[in-house]
């Protein structure tokens, strides 16, 4: 395997959006709440594309102009405002607003010398050298000021094609991102096929307006500060050795896990509880309980599950699916020991999620978008609690640029921490756990015998 020294980079270009009155779209509490956090680092393995890499990298540039010219929010920057309310005129708050005045956005031409498709992924770890295939290495949101809100880092294998992405948390959500990079796809098929077999584009325009809980127009999150920068936490490098694991559940796989949770609440004399289970549940529930068992946690310590979720389809009236920002919280079960998490079982840990779920209402997600914005940092994921991000939903294999399908789904170093687990859609319809841990506790996880004879091996078909 290639060192991760092996990933130069040799070109690196700016890509603007089409000229449009300059605007700022203010950061609401959900936005704000990402300013500590790294940017989403998300990436495609393919093929080698049909065509010279001059012309891959003009037709992404392209491409990307042409998407740009609906969402230029991407191509914009951070701007700070202080907000003064005392007698002195001294800055009492500051809020964040996208200035969207076609700064660029960046696509960079990497090469990997000597790194094949297969070398990127083998069975076992995520090799070390995925993470030199994303651009914009350890930068958190609020280095929007400066950094570019997206950058494209396209890097040449030996024998196929890299796309990391790196888009500002606090510009948006794995939901717009991920409809934003199907909407550019979209273009680049168009602008590949013969003019014959051109038809209408069928993704939807960005919304772009920002939410409010009060149902008016949206004011910026203010933040209790003079300076956003005084919020924002970065880790100390060098960082700590960490392993990471893509772990493969076919659709028997979850199904079968679901239908278990679901015969032990029958079992418990739930019947609610065993018919509101979920795919999601099931599988949440199943890894929280690896994971307390990885830990070997004594009996009175205490763990917490929490989950990112979309609020979008939660609240009411929904608010529609191409929202382009961040429209999403956490949800959390109570603390729960060690012992009664591994004593009570799989269904019972579903259920107490799926409680968690459903307490996630309308009226909950307005009181809580309405408080003191905060913004997260590391300290947020605390030792022995388990986090679950991103999503299966997500159409991450949709994301055909011109010249095929995605071979795989990986992601750079950002924002992983010990007890974080990521989901991705599977080739096959089942789901990729993508699971960080130190390299002993990873060790104790891959003996765990109810994930060895629940994990399948990874589907290699389109």
């Amino acid at each position: 395997m290639s060192p991760p020294s092996a990933v130069r980079v040799v070109s690196r270009r700016v890509v603007k959006p089409p000229p449009r009155p300059r605007e700022r779209i203010p950061l609401t509490s959900w936005d704000a709440s990402f300013l500590s956090m790294n940017y989403i680092q998300k990436g495609l393995l393919f093929a080698r594309p049909p065509i010279a890499t001059a012309d891959l990298l003009d037709h992404l540039h392209g491409s990307l102009a042409d998407a740009l010219a609906s969402y230029y929010p991407v191509a914009g920057r951070l701007a700070t405002e202080s907000h003064r309310g005392d007698e002195r005129g001294d800055a009492t708050g500051c809020s964040v607003s996208i200035d969207c005045g076609g700064q660029g956005a960046e696509i960079l031409h990497a090469v990997a010398d000597g790194v094949a498709v297969a070398e990127v992924v083998p069975p076992g770890d995520v090799p070390r050298v995925v993470q030199s295939f994303f651009p914009l290495e350890g930068a958190v949101s609020y280095d929007g000021h400066e950094l570019p809100l997206f950058v494209l880092q396209v890097t040449e294998l030996a024998d196929g094609v890299f796309l990391g992405f790196a888009c500002n948390h606090a510009l948006a959500d794995g939901t717009a991102f991920w409809n934003f990079l199907n909407a550019w796809a979209e273009i680049a098929r168009a602008r590949l096929a013969p003019p014959e077999a051109r038809g209408a584009l069928t993704s939807r325009p960005p919304l772009l307006e920002r939410w409010s809980p009060d149902g008016g127009e949206a004011a910026p999150a203010v933040l209790p500060c003079a300076d956003p920068s005084a919020l924002i936490e970065r880790l100390p490098e060098p960082a700590p050795p960490m392993r990471e694991r893509m772990l493969h559940f076919s659709p028997d796989s979850v199904s079968g896990l679901k239908e278990r949770a679901r015969q032990e609440l029958l079992a418990a004399g739930d019947a609610a509880g065993a018919s509101a289970v979920t795919r999601f549940q099931a599988l949440a529930s199943f890894m929280w309980r690896c994971f307390a068992r990885t830990w070997r946690l004594a009996p009175d310590e205490e763990t917490v599950f929490r989950a990112a979720i979309d609020n979008r389809g939660r609240l009411r009236p929904p608010v529609p699916g191409e929202y382009f920002g961040n429209c999403i919280s956490s949800v959390t079960t109570g603390p729960v020991r060690a012992s009664e998490l591994l004593a009570r079982g799989h269904g019972w840990a579903a259920a107490a999620i799926g409680r968690a779920v459903a307490a996630h209402t309308d009226p909950e997600i307005r009181a809580r978008a309405a408080a003191e914005p905060t913004v997260y940092t590391r300290r947020w994921f605390r030792r022995n609690d388990v986090f679950i991000g991103s999503s299966p939903r997500f159409d991450m294999y949709g994301c055909d640029f011109g010249w095929g399908k995605a071979l795989a789904v990986r992601s750079g170093r950002a924002n992983k921490v010990e007890g974080k687990a990521s989901l991705f859609p599977g080739r096959d319809g089942g789901i990729d756990v993508e699971v960080v841990m130190t390299p002993e506790n990873m060790a104790a996880l891959e003996q765990d015998e109810e994930l060895r004879a629940a994990v399948s091996p990874p589907s290699r078909n389109a």
